[in-house]
């Protein structure tokens, strides 16, 4: 398998905060990942840096064969879908919703004078649907709730069918029923044979879709485990990583986490 992201002893510091250190990780192709750690762990800088969006103050990256520092990022970015908050609030309140998503074929946000084919308007609408919200097109982006937003960044991400996928906490601001929908249509896009490489961050494991294969849990900045999903995630992992005692269960290939109360 070729390695799609591998960061070597990497380190980020802005000013006094140091918020990666001697970081170190290799991901492959096919592989799709859950990152878990408490705020502040380092889990968005990662994300920040898989994107090509940020820089590292020490230690190598290569994302998609291409080394950090030595590529255009203008020519990497996209091959590379990417849902963050960040992104949400640089997207227009008045763009229409199959828009924000259609838009994401060139790259940019806010649609112009760009000329669309009918396979770019038809695989809009199939994200759309995928998601759970395919009566939302003509809806303006800043009408939505914080939960409806997410799930177009999503399926903008998606648009270009990218090599590597980052999502940040896409399950953030969704109640219990739109968070199993979000879960369910991951787990079906994830589990496809042509899915992107996955990167996705959150704080909770039940947000975890079925289909992740690997885990990364950080705190401090550094890494706790890694590695095949049910070997990192283990009681003992999530406890040390969240200063807590965790009581971890599995069902149905989905975990469950709360603290011992004893």
């Amino acid at each position: 398998m070729s390695i799609v992201l591998q960061l070597d002893d990497v380190g980020v510091r802005r000013g006094a905060n140091q918020l990666l250190s001697d970081f170190s990780l290799k991901i492959e192709e096919g592989q799709h990942w859950a990152v878990l750690g408490p705020n502040g762990a380092g889990k968005t800088t990662l994300l920040e840096l898989a994107a090509g969006r940020m820089h590292p103050t020490e230690g190598t990256i290569d994302i998609l064969g291409e080394r950090l520092g030595r590529v255009d990022v203008f020519e990497l970015r996209p091959r590379i879908g990417y849902s963050s908050s960040q992104l949400a609030k640089r997207i227009p309140g008045s763009e229409k919703v199959r828009d924000v998503v259609l838009t994401a074929a060139y790259g940019v946000l806010g649609r112009w004078v760009e000329d669309y084919e009918d396979v770019d308007l038809t695989r809009a609408d199939d994200l759309l649907a995928a998601f759970g919200i395919e009566g939302f097109g003509s809806r303006r982006f800043g009408t939505l709730s914080d939960g409806e937003k997410k799930r177009v960044q999503i399926a903008r991400s998606l648009m270009t069918d990218p090599e590597l996928l980052l999502l940040d906490e896409p399950a953030t601001g969704l109640d219990l029923g739109g968070r199993e929908e979000l879960v369910r249509a991951l787990t079906e896009i994830v589990g496809s044979k042509y899915a992107p490489t996955t990167l996705m961050v959150t704080h909770h494991v039940e947000e975890i879709p079925q289909s992740m294969t690997h885990a990364l849990l950080i705190r401090d900045g550094g890494v706790v485990a890694a590695g095949e999903i049910k070997e990192a995630i283990t009681e003992e992992n999530l406890s040390e990583t969240f200063d807590l005692p965790i009581k971890l269960t599995v069902t149905e290939g989905r975990f469950h986490a709360q603290a011992r109360l004893n």
